[in-house]
């Protein structure tokens, strides 16, 4: 009975790794490991590719599986059509917890936040409206925009805005419209 536990929560896992080793260098790497993410974040694509690799990895999960349990034919898929379908259904599920729930709470917590105001320095905020493709891109908006100096704070608000506080004598609307992410996922300010 353990064995079949830990078993199940080997082939529970294995579709996922995709996204816990991104979670896992969001939470520790807010500087390294966010930068060598950074190239496949720069991609519009790079979320649905991960479920599709989700998804490839349920599959091979699930194969796993039946041939380990003699049932590797259409009539183990048959046999074991909930069991597959409880695979498939959580896979999806839980990318869709990951995409809707956990990376926009990422984009919000930081160790390192941008630089903090000065007490009784004036400060201004403007919100941005970018056009990302998912919330899991969030986190690479609020930490490009945190590069800037000036920058006080970052707040993420689905579905694709962002709420920046900052220093007017520091920074502008216009040099965090100029950074570069915003080459390939086009900002525009809608209020300030």
């Amino acid at each position: 009975m353990k064995k079949e536990i830990s078993k199940g929560i080997i082939y529970g896992i294995i579709p996922h790794i995709g996204c816990i080793t991104f979670i896992a260098a969001s939470i520790l790497g807010v500087t390294f490991l966010t930068q060598l993410f950074k190239p496949l974040l720069m991609n519009r694509y790079f979320f649905y590719f991960l479920i599709l690799l989700s998804i490839l990895f349920a599959t091979i999960s699930s194969a796993i599986y039946l041939r380990n349990n003699g049932i590797l034919s259409l009539r183990g898929i048959k046999r074991k059509w909930k069991y597959l379908s409880l695979m498939y259904g959580s896979t999806i599920g839980v990318n869709l917890f990951f995409f809707m729930l956990v990376f926009p709470m990422l984009a919000n917590f930081s160790l390192i936040d941008g630089s903090p105001a000065v007490p009784g320095a004036e400060t201004a905020s403007v919100k941005l409206e970018v056009d990302i493709p998912c919330p899991g891109h969030a986190t690479l908006i609020s930490g490009e925009l945190k590069t800037i100096q000036g920058i006080d704070s970052v707040k993420f608000l689905l579905p694709n805005d962002f709420l920046v506080t900052y220093d007017p004598s520091k920074t502008s609307v216009e040099e965090m419209l100029s950074l570069s992410v915003f080459r390939e996922f086009p900002a525009k300010m809608v209020s300030s």
